[in-house]
């Protein structure tokens, strides 16, 4: 397997620890949802060590009280909204790139319809196919889940200076909260 290199899209990085990195997406699903990924390229959760999987289950942690201050009712009140956290762990579950990754996203009432599960299907569909580190600019990979294809047309891939301006403005977050 090709090792990424986190490096190469450092203006959508806005934290890195000793095993994992978070980046913002080219085509979130809703405002707010990043990305939590382990440095090493690694396929599946399975894949992991147990210090990288703690590190990484750490650092999701960490984006959700970040993302708490900015997305939630209550900035940083964690009782005061929602998460959806998820790991699409194989082609068959949705995963679109062959790399593991962490959806941290902040949820509130009617966010994406009636049912919170929506979500699910927009994570296993095309609308999933987020190009989170640029995977979509370099291959495009296709959607082997089985859930059917739901047209998302307002929803473009975002350019390099929206994406860095979201980096920035999470790591301030961060920063607010003695994380540098």
């Amino acid at each position: 397997m090709r090792r990424e290199d986190p490096n190469r899209w450092v203006y959508q990085v806005f934290l890195r620890t000793p095993h994992s990195f978070a980046l913002v997406n080219l085509k979130p699903l809703i405002p707010g949802h990043v990305l939590v990924c382990p440095l090493k390229s690694r396929l599946r959760l399975t894949d992991l060590s147990p210090t990288e999987t703690a590190d990484l289950f750490g650092t999701v942690q960490l984006t959700q009280r970040m993302l708490a201050q900015k997305y939630l009712p209550v900035p940083g009140d964690l009782l005061s909204g929602s998460f959806t956290v998820a790991v699409q762990d194989g082609p068959d579950s949705g995963q679109t790139v062959p790399h593991l990754h962490v959806h941290v996203i902040p949820r509130k009432k009617g966010d994406v319809g009636d049912s919170p599960d929506a979500i699910y299907v927009k994570m296993a569909t095309e609308d999933g196919n987020i190009g989170g580190a640029l995977w979509d600019r370099e291959r495009r990979p296709a959607p082997a889940g089985r859930m059917p294809k739901i047209e998302d047309a307002d929803r473009n891939p975002r350019t390099r200076e929206q994406m860095e301006a979201e980096a920035e403005e999470y790591k301030l977050i961060l920063n607010e909260l003695g994380i540098e």
